[in-house]
């Protein structure tokens, strides 16, 4: 079961590799502190790991 999760951009992207920006932009991570509502599918939590230590995830 899917249960929704809130996560935000808590570190800069700056200086990080061209494939982390990516995966914080398909995620919808554009601006610092602000926060996305999303579902822990697979694909997400497996895009989440990618990015861990730029974001703070909580569940909803």
């Amino acid at each position: 079961m899917v249960k929704p999760i809130q996560v935000r951009l808590v570190r800069s992207p700056i200086g990080r590799p061209e494939k982390h920006h990516r995966v914080l932009q398909a995620l919808g991570l554009t601006r610092m502190h602000r926060p996305v509502n999303l579902y822990s599918s697979p694909q997400v939590l497996g895009a989440l790991k990618k990015v861990i230590h730029l974001v703070k995830i909580e569940e909803r």
